[in-house]
């Protein structure tokens, strides 16, 4: 129950900062160009039901001095979202009827298109930067750190395996292009569209041809290149049944009761069927050969934690910081881009993967980590941002197109086009927040 509530805790914290800062880059601007901002509010506040206003309650009875501003804050009950109500222009509260009153001049209606352009645009500007902020934030505190391709091995899943990998093989190149990062091997291979794949295989350089077909499976079955881990002993906590046994950092395992193993991964299932009891372990010690007594505990586990091979780090001063969060930044929003653009290509199976609530909350870790939370925040800013910017009415980008095409052709759009393109792009969202919803519970099912 705590790990529920702790993921619970992350995502409302994480949505609600994110759709804060986006609402505010769309209030920055309007108040910068004089255009009036009715309300601004943290989730909706459908049939004027509001969990905290300032206009209204004991809040404005505290504060009495935010009743008189022209601009209403609160929080409402539905966690969808927010919105910021500018005055003269229609958007999700689809009041229509101020629409029908002349034209103000602190209306957004009246301004010049650049500067129009300029509001819409705010929220998603304000999203990357937020998401640069984090970015710096994590490299200048903790770094970075990732398990190096150059220095791995793969341990091949089923589909790995069926595709012509083999555990132990070294990927050295994805066609033209040589993967630095481990643990992006597998979104590599999806994203990049990979005809040919060149492995290391007991120093043999080999080319295997990578079925198309396959790209669906390669998208929606996680874990399909595991890191081949040596049995190499680094640590053994003391609450392992091996602690003070005989082993030292840097022994190397590879036999367990008499079975030859190479990677710890191999281990596994020989221990797994050999709970409460005590196994020979045949371990290389420099140029020497041991057998040693190995422990199992009642789950069948050794606890003797292995090295991990090839983890490669980087710290950073500030100003080291803040050119490398630009350029994380702009590379996570290349690589979002081209999981949209599979997203929209059917064949590659890639629309099963889309989440809504649910799937986010899964990738919170368990307990809180500060690190793993601004990560996120910065990798779901970016998300918001660009799909803020897709050209769907009732998104930013809808509205950016429209205003774009007024400065090309000097037409504006009339109400009643920009009214019905608001409903349609309104229906389209809940449809497509439906499809996310049905996706998170089919996969809660199987």
């Amino acid at each position: 129950m705590t790990v529920v509530l702790i993921k619970i805790a992350q995502v409302i914290l994480a949505l609600s900062v994110l759709i804060v800062f986006h609402e505010l880059g769309h209030f920055s601007f309007a108040k910068l160009f004089g255009i009036r901002v009715e309300k601004f509010f943290l989730f909706f506040d459908a049939g004027g039901t509001k969990l905290l206003s300032t206009k209204s309650g004991w809040f404005s009875r505290l504060f009495p001095a935010l009743k008189d501003k022209e601009t209403e804050y609160g929080i409402g009950w539905l966690p969808l979202g927010g919105y910021c109500k500018i005055a003269g222009m229609i958007d999700e509260s689809m009041d229509l009827e101020a629409m029908k009153a002349e034209p103000k001049p602190y209306e957004f209606r009246t301004k010049p298109a650049w500067q129009r352009l300029l509001v819409m645009a705010g929220g998603v500007l304000f999203n990357f930067i937020f998401a640069i902020l984090m970015y710096i934030v994590v490299l200048d505190i903790w770094g970075t750190g990732y398990l190096s391709n150059e220095d791995n091995q793969i341990y091949a899943s089923e589909l790995a395996a069926e595709m012509g990998f083999r555990t132990g093989d070294r990927i050295l190149r994805f066609d033209d292009y040589e993967p630095e990062n481990f643990n992006a091997l597998q979104a590599d291979l999806a994203r990049r569209n990979v005809r040919t794949a060149t492995v290391l295989r007991d120093g043999d350089t080999l080319t295997l041809y990578i079925d198309q077909s396959m790209l669906p499976e390669i998208l929606n079955t996680p874990g399909m290149f595991d890191v081949a881990v040596p049995f190499v002993v680094d640590t053994i906590p003391p609450q392992s049944p091996n602690f003070g046994g005989g082993y030292r950092r840097g022994d190397r395992v590879i036999a367990v009761n008499g079975t030859p193993i190479r990677f710890v991964q191999d281990s596994r299932e020989i221990l797994g069927g050999m709970a409460d009891t005590c196994i020979t372990a045949t371990v290389l010690r420099g140029a020497d050969t041991l057998a040693l007594p190995m422990q199992i505990d009642s789950s069948g586990r050794a606890l003797i934690y292995a090295q991990l091979p090839g983890y490669r780090t980087r710290e950073y001063n500030t100003l080291e910081a803040i050119p490398a969060g630009f350029k994380l930044t702009f590379t996570t929003i290349g690589s979002y881009l081209q999981d949209l653009k599979m997203v929209a290509t059917p064949s590659t199976g890639a629309y099963k993967s889309v989440g809504s609530f649910i799937a986010i909350g899964q990738v919170f870790p368990d307990q809180w980590d500060w690190y793993a939370f601004l990560q996120l925040l910065a990798l779901l800013s970016i998300m918001l941002g660009v799909m803020n910017l897709l050209p769907i009415p009732g998104l930013d980008g809808g509205h950016i197109v429209f205003v774009l095409y007024e400065m090309v052709t000097g037409r504006k759009p009339g109400d009643k086009f920009m009214e019905i393109a608001q409903m349609i792009g309104m229906l389209l969202l809940l449809m497509l927040m439906l499809f996310a919803c049905g996706n998170d519970i089919g996969r809660l099912l199987h």
